[in-house]
C-alpha cells in the first residue's frame, strides 16, 4: 500500500465482555493480612477509565482520545478509513456514504446532494473481458445514489486519489478525482468488494463475494483481470507483500491464500479453525527476519462469557527486554516506589515452589478470535486469543491494533514483549470497525453508533483504577496502601478508598471516597471498619509525554482477634496387635485469623462434672488414648484450641467442642449363673452371661481341647444386648473326668475364659 493508509470492516458481529475474578495471596500474620493486586487477573476484576491494564499486570495511562466526528445522516457504521495527508476519507453503510474530515469540519463527498438517475459521471477505461461495452469500447456507468450500499472498503491510488468500493446491487471500483466519483471497473459476477490494497508499485487488488474471486487491476485501473477464483464465498482481506505475492483469507473455510498474481496460481498458507479470516496486515519483522503476515480469525457466532482477555493463564516470567522494552523506568527524574517484603504465608508454612503454568487450553472453536503471527518460512503462532469479533487490524512500531465487538474495544498486542492490552474502550459504540495508523496518530471507526476518533501518540492527562472489592472476610481496620511504581517527574499516583459491609459497591451504606491522598511511600487507608475495601488510584500527567507505571498494588488489613473454631471431634477405637484398649481422637479447627493453634485434651466420665487434663500444648491433630488408664465407664473427650501463639497473653482466645459419648470397656464378659445337668453319657451346661457396657458378641466352647473350638447361639438365637441365656449339650461322652473350657467376647473383642470340670460315670 503506497501514498495513503486505509483499513477497513468486514461484516460487523457479536462479542463478549470478559470479566475476572479478584485474586488475593495472604501474607503470614497472626491478624494482618496482605493482599496483593500484581497481575492481569488480580486487575482486570476493576474498572479502569483513561488507562490501560496489560495482560502482565501493569496499569499506565492511556492515550489520549478525542472524538472527531460523530453526526452522521443515516449512517450506522464507519466501515473504512482512509488517511491522505491532512484528509480523513470515511466509508460507511447502509446507504454507501462517503465522508471527508478536514480542517475539523466533516463533509459528503459521496453520493452528493441532488444526484440521482440523472447525475451521470462517465469514466473512459479498456473493457475487461466480463464487463459490458459500448461500440467505441468505452465502459461508461451512471452513478445514482442506491439504499443499501455499502462502503467497505477504499484506498489511495498511485497517483494520490481516492478509491472506493461500491458493494451492493451494482457493485463497482470508483475514483474519485476534480470532485466527481467516476466507475473505473465493475465485474459483473460480484457484489461486494470486500477490501482494496495496493502493492509496492501500484497494482490494485481487490477481494470480492459473493464469488470469492480476486481481481487485479493496474496502475491506472484501466486494466482489470481475474487472478484467482477460490472455492470459498467471499474473500474478506487482501495484503500485498514486498516479494509481489498477494495474501488473502477468505470466510466459510477460514484459509488464508498466497496468490502468484503473475501465474494466477495459489498455495494455503493456513487452515483455521475459525471460518471467516477477517483481517490480514503485512508488517515488518525484527531485523534478518523479513516481513510478518498478521491475520484475524473470528466466528460470527462467539459467544459472551464472563472473563476478559487478560484473565488467561500467563506464562511464568517473560521475554529478554528488546529495545528498552522492560527496562526499569528508574533513574533521573523518576521516583520508583516498592512494596516491603512479606514473609511465610499465614498459618506457618513454608512458600510452596511456584507450579510451572499448565499448558493452554485452546478455546473451543466459535468461542473466541484469534490474532496470528506468520513469518516468511511460513511458522504460524498464535498472538493471542479473546472470546470477541475481531473486526480490523493495522500496525505501528512493531505492535499490532485489533478492532473488536461487542464491547467497542481497540487491543494492542506486543509479540515481542508477549503483552496485550485494551487500549480503547468506546463508552458509547458496540464495534471498533476501522483502524488506520498515520504517523503516530491512530484513528478509529466505529459502528452503533457511527464515530469518528483520534488517538494521539500522548497520554491521556488523567486516568482513574478502581479495584473490585477485597473481601476481609469480617469487619477490618485497614491499614496501609503500598504500590510498587516508577512515577516519572510530572507525573502522579494518588489514591482513595472506602469500606463497607455488603458485597455490593452501589450499596448506599457503603461509607464515601476519602480525599485524594498523593502516593509517595506507603499511605494509611482511612476509610472506616467494614469487611470490604476498595481503592481508587488516580494517575496523571502534566505533559502527555509521560505515564505512571503501576506494576503491583499492596492493601493491609487486620481483623480484631476472633476465637478458633473447633469443627469436629472424632473417636475411633483401634484394633490389632497392641491396640488394646487404645483410641484415636481426630479433631479439626479453623481460625478466621490464621493465627498456629495449640490443643489441650480434656476427659471425664458421664455424669461426672469434673474435667481430667489427659494432653496440653498439642500441635498435631489427632492423639491417641490408652484408655486402660481409666475405670470402665463413658467417657466425653473436650478438644480445645488455643491461639496463644499467635497472640499475647492478653488477647489469646480459645474454642472447645466436646465429642459424642464413647463407651470405654476393658472387661470381658461374666457368667452371673450357670447349672450343669448330666444324663448317662450327656451334659448339658447352662448360662447366664453379662456385660456391664458391651453386647454379648460371640461363645465358643471346647471339650478336652485347645483348639476344637465350636461357636453356639444364645438361646433367643440373636446376639443382641448385654444379657444372653446360653445351652450347650455334650454328647457321647466317655467315663471319666472332663474339661468343657469357654471363651466368650463382647463387642469391643474383650474376652473372658471359663473351665468346667464334670465328670461321667462307667
Amino acid at each position: 500500500m503506497r501514498n495513503g493508509l486505509h483499513h477497513k470492516n468486514r461484516r460487523s458481529a457479536a462479542a463478549v465482555l470478559l470479566s475476572v475474578a479478584l485474586l488475593t495471596s495472604v501474607a503470614s500474620a497472626v491478624t494482618s493480612k496482605i493482599t496483593r493486586h500484581a497481575s492481569s487477573k488480580d486487575l482486570l476484576a476493576g474498572e479502569s477509565t483513561g488507562v490501560i491494564v496489560t495482560s502482565r499486570g501493569t496499569i499506565q495511562l492511556g492515550r489520549a482520545a478525542k472524538t472527531l466526528a460523530g453526526e452522521f445522516d443515516g449512517v450506522w457504521s464507519v466501515n473504512s478509513i482512509v488517511v491522505s495527508g491532512g484528509t480523513i476519507f470515511l466509508g460507511t453503510s447502509p446507504n454507501g456514504h462517503i465522508y471527508k474530515y478536514s480542517l475539523g469540519a466533516l463533509s459528503k463527498i459521496y453520493p452528493l446532494d441532488g444526484e440521482g438517475s440523472s447525475g451521470k459521471t462517465p469514466a473512459k477505461v479498456e473493457t475487461p473481458s466480463n464487463a459490458d461495452s459500448n461500440e467505441t469500447g468505452q465502459v461508461v456507468r451512471i452513478e445514482s445514489r442506491l439504499t443499501n450500499q455499502h462502503i467497505f472498503a477504499m484506498a489511495v491510488d498511485v497517483a494520490g486519489r481516492l478509491l472506493a468500493g461500491i458493494s451492493g446491487d451494482q457493485c463497482r471500483l470508483c475514483r474519485y478525482e476534480g470532485g466527481k466519483m467516476e466507475t473505473i471497473f465493475e465485474p459483473n459476477d460480484a457484489k461486494y468488494i470486500f477490501d482494496i490494497e495496493i502493492d509496492n508499485v501500484g497494482n490494485i487488488y481487490l477481494g470480492t463475494g459473493p464469488e470469492g474471486k480476486i481481481y487485479a487491476l493496474d496502475p491506472s485501473g484501466k486494466v482489470a483481470q481475474l487472478i484467482y477464483d477460490s472455492p470459498d464465498k467471499n474473500i474478506l482481506t487482501v495484503a500485498a507483500g514486498k516479494d509481489g505475492s498477494i495474501y488473502a483469507g477468505g470466510d466459510t473455510r477460514g484459509l488464508i491464500y498466497k496468490v502468484n498474481p503473475r501465474n494466477k496460481t495459489a498455495t494455503v498458507v493456513y487452515d483455521s479453525d475459525e471460518p471467516e479470516i477477517s483481517a490480514l496486515l503485512v508488517a515488518e519483522g525484527a531485523p534478518g527476519e523479513g516481513d510478518i503476515l498478521y491475520a484475524t480469525a473470528t466466528a460470527a457466532n462467539v459467544v459472551e462469557t464472563e472473563q476478559r482477555f487478560a484473565a488467561q493463564q500467563a506464562a511464568a516470567g517473560r521475554p529478554e527486554a528488546k529495545d528498552g522494552d522492560g527496562k526499569s523506568a528508574g533513574g533521573d527524574g523518576v521516583a520508583t516506589l516498592k512494596i516491603a517484603n512479606t514473609s511465610a504465608p499465614a498459618g506457618g508454612k513454608p512458600p510452596q515452589p511456584q507450579a510451572r503454568p499448565a499448558a493452554k487450553t485452546p478455546p473451543k472453536p466459535g468461542t473466541a478470535s484469534f490474532l496470528y503471527r506468520i513469518n516468511k518460512q511460513g511458522y504460524v503462532s498464535e498472538v493471542f486469543s479473546e472470546p470477541a469479533v475481531f473486526l480490523c487490524l493495522a500496525g505501528q512500531g512493531g505492535k499490532v491494533f485489533v478492532g473488536s465487538g461487542n464491547s467497542g474495544r481497540l487491543f494492542v498486542a506486543d509479540p515481542g514483549a508477549e503483552r496485550q492490552a485494551v487500549i480503547y474502550e468506546d463508552e458509547q459504540a458496540a464495534q471498533v470497525t476501522a483502524v488506520v495508523v498515520s504517523d503516530q496518530d491512530v484513528y478509529l471507526g466505529t459502528a452503533n453508533p457511527p464515530r469518528l476518533v483520534l488517538l494521539s501518540s500522548g497520554y491521556a492527562p488523567q486516568g482513574t483504577y478502581e479495584s473490585d472489592l477485597i473481601d476481609a472476610g469480617q469487619p477490618a481496620r485497614w491499614g496501609k496502601l503500598q504500590i510498587d511504581a516508577d512515577i516519572p517527574r510530572g507525573c502522579k499516583v494518588l489514591a482513595s478508598s472506602r469500606s463497607g459491609n455488603v458485597k455490593d459497591v452501589n450499596d448506599p451504606t457503603f461509607s464515601a471516597w476519602t480525599d485524594l491522598t498523593e502516593v509517595t511511600e506507603p499511605i494509611p487507608l482511612r476509610c472506616p471498619v467494614g469487611r470490604f475495601c476498595q481503592y481508587k488510584l488516580v494517575l496523571e500527567t502534566q505533559d502527555g509525554q509521560k505515564t505512571p507505571l503501576i506494576r503491583e498494588i499492596a492493601v493491609a488489613s487486620t481483623v480484631p482477634n476472633l476465637a478458633p473454631r473447633v469443627e469436629t471431634v472424632e473417636m475411633a477405637r483401634l484394633s490389632g496387635a497392641g491396640k488394646e484398649g487404645l483410641f484415636k481422637i481426630a479433631y479439626k479447627a479453623a481460625d478466621e485469623n490464621d493465627d498456629k493453634l495449640i490443643y489441650k485434651l480434656d476427659f471425664r466420665r458421664i455424669g461426672r462434672t469434673t474435667w481430667i487434663e489427659m494432653k496440653d500444648e498439642l500441635e498435631a491433630d489427632s492423639y491417641e488414648w490408652d484408655s486402660k488408664t481409666v475405670e470402665d465407664g463413658r467417657y466425653e473427650i473436650r478438644v480445645i484450641a488455643d491461639d496463644v501463639r499467635g497472640n499475647t497473653v492478653a488477647t489469646k482466645l480459645t474454642g472447645s467442642r466436646i465429642s459424642e459419648p464413647v463407651v470405654v470397656d476393658n472387661t470381658g464378659p461374666t457368667i452371673r449363673k450357670y447349672a450343669i445337668e448330666k444324663s448317662g453319657k450327656a451334659a448339658t451346661l447352662k448360662l447366664q452371661v453379662t456385660d456391664e457396657l458391651s453386647v454379648i458378641a460371640s461363645l465358643e466352647y471346647t471339650v478336652d481341647s485347645d483348639a476344637r473350638w465350636k461357636g453356639t447361639l444364645p438361646d433367643d438365637f440373636v446376639f443382641d444386648t448385654t444379657d444372653e441365656s446360653f445351652t450347650i449339650v455334650t454328647e457321647d461322652l466317655r467315663p471319666g473326668e472332663h474339661i468343657v473350657a469357654l471363651r466368650i467376647k463382647d463387642a469391643v473383642d474383650n474376652a473372658t475364659y471359663k473351665t468346667f470340670e464334670l465328670s461321667v460315670a462307667n
